[in-house]
């Protein structure tokens, strides 16, 4: 098991959800973080809600502006020295059906939910390639996995990053750099709040299973048990894990049940 003490650990979309459970949960463990996200007042206050707060670092950050992204890993190592994990989480979901969402709306959920995540992996690899130790790290979704009504480029973006990143791992295992895939199901945030409709708008309403799911803090518990244990594909979800297995052994089954169930 990894021991996390003292490691420094960045986090994106760290300001709210999956990423706020993830800092408390690493900070808790010992921890040095890189937190980012958009707003750096937000983050300030994770921050200060953490263990040992005054060892952290806030690091504003546009996961839509590639182009910035070499230098946020510059300002890290400068910072901090170097990266031991990388947390890629930040992202937008998604709340309308394929007839009514413009392209511009796909372009920008993969800007951010696929793009970002595939720019900051590339710059911060030859840092952990050239030390010949670190986690890469990306939160997919269960969606992910198995497609559902409503989230189209979210599902596809999902897809795309685990692809990715599972290539990835391949590429990199005798390098000493370790590739997690995390695939999270139903996680109780704001998620569905700032997920877009079809024209760009923020969804706005707190969906029934998001409001009932499990706790960001009970998620990031068992999510830094697996990524402790080098765990590299962890699924953590209540019954919407069934659509995982069901998937493989009756997808024309799945394929049924995915049109009636309810997914908001």
């Amino acid at each position: 098991m990894l021991d996390y003490r003292g490691k420094v650990v960045w986090i994106t979309g760290a300001s709210s959800g999956i990423g706020e459970g993830l800092a408390y949960e690493f900070a808790r463990q010992g921890a040095r973080l890189v937190l980012s996200a958009r707003r750096a007042d937000v983050l300030e206050s994770v921050r200060q809600k953490c263990a040992n707060a005054e060892q952290h670092f806030v690091l504003p950050i546009d996961m839509t502006d590639t182009d910035s992204l070499a230098g946020r890993v510059e300002a890290v190592l400068t910072q901090c020295g170097h990266v031991d994990v990388l947390i890629n989480n930040a992202g937008v979901s998604q709340r309308s059906l394929v007839k009514d969402t413009d392209l511009s709306v796909d372009r920008r959920i993969m800007e951010v939910d696929f793009f970002g995540p595939v720019a900051l992996t590339k710059a911060v690899l030859p840092h952990m390639l050239t030390r010949g130790s670190g986690q890469l790290v990306v939160v997919s979704s269960v969606v992910g996995l198995v497609a559902t009504p409503y989230r189209s480029a979210y599902a596809a973006a999902k897809h795309a990053i685990a692809g990715f990143y599972d290539a990835l791992r391949a590429e990199v295992h005798d390098s000493g750099v370790r590739v997690s895939v995390i695939y999270p199901g139903f996680v109780r945030s704001n998620v569905s709040l700032s997920a877009l409709t079809g024209t760009g708008d923020a969804h706005g309403q707190l969906d029934d299973k998001q409001a009932t799911a499990m706790s960001s803090d009970e998620f990031a518990r068992k999510a830094v048990a697996a990524l402790a244990g080098e765990e590299e594909r962890i699924i953590i979800a209540g019954k919407e894990k069934l659509a995982v297995w069901l998937g493989r052994l009756s997808p024309g089954l799945l394929s049924r049940v995915i049109r009636k169930v309810k997914v908001t």
